[in-house]
């Protein structure tokens, strides 16, 4: 079931499912999510639901709608997608998108991978993603941080062409999977367990980055939030999801 998570400064309000065709935003509490803040217009904006997509569309407000950050008229919304309203944000999640799959052929429960439909998929360029499972805590390794994202491609023969490829690897850092690891060969790559704490990692091309989707704590990268924003990855960073600690390096080889 596809739902918003209202929040305000990182504090979660309040849970809204999107179970009609449109959902209304704004001032007036005639809206079915009311935000009672003088930026917002009395109809803001609204949530349209197209077969299995989702829009936000802009209801000619005074202060215009964001999403990430962006002025829009109207957007096909993403899991993870922010619509802002000055400090008052509404997180697109799509719990539907994630269905079960074992990474090993197992099937356990936890290990998920999130299914990208093709019109979401032209518009994000985006392939399916796969899933890394929860485990116990473990003690974090040496790290090193730098400012600037991982960069992904390394080196180029020529001109548009494209010669090395760095890739981006996750490493469970101890407890029964000690050792494993995920290449992040994929456009987005879902990390955590649903309806405890979920992150998705893009792959694009000045970097890697990861965001929080689902769950009231959000990542710990090297010891500190990362927010409710992407948050660039570097190379050897510690991230710490629902308890798991795992590293992100770039395999150079």
């Amino acid at each position: 079931m596809a739902k918003l998570i209202f929040s305000l400064e990182n504090t979660i309000l309040n849970e809204y499912q999107l179970d009609k065709e449109r959902t209304t935003i704004g001032r007036r509490p005639t809206n079915d999510i009311q935000i009672d803040n003088l930026a917002v217009s009395g109809e803001h904006a609204a949530i349209i639901k197209m077969g299995e997509d989702f829009y936000v569309e802009d209801q000619s407000s005074t202060n215009g709608t964001q999403v990430n950050d962006k002025i829009v008229k109207s957007h096909l919304l993403h899991p993870g997608d922010l619509i802002q309203f000055g400090k008052f944000q509404l997180k697109y999640i799509n719990e539907a998108a994630l269905s079960s799959v074992g990474m090993d052929g197992g099937g356990t429960d936890f290990e998920k991978t999130m299914m990208i439909r093709p019109s979401a998929m032209k518009a994000m360029t985006q392939a399916q993603p796969t899933h890394m499972p929860v485990i116990p805590a473990a003690q974090p390794a040496p790290i090193s941080h730098s400012d600037q994202p991982s960069p992904v491609a390394s080196s180029t023969s020529s001109v548009g062409e494209r010669t090395h490829i760095v890739v981006g690897r996750i490493q469970v850092l101890n407890g029964s999977s000690a050792g494993r690891e995920l290449v992040l060969n994929k456009a987005l790559t879902t990390l955590g367990k649903t309806g405890v704490q979920v992150a998705v990692i893009t792959r694009r091309q000045n970097g890697y980055f990861i965001t929080h989707v689902e769950g009231k704590v959000f990542p710990i990268v090297n010891g500190e939030s990362t927010g409710s924003q992407a948050f660039s990855l570097s190379d050897h960073d510690v991230i710490e999801l629902a308890g798991v600690k795992m590293e992100f390096y770039l395999d150079k080889s």
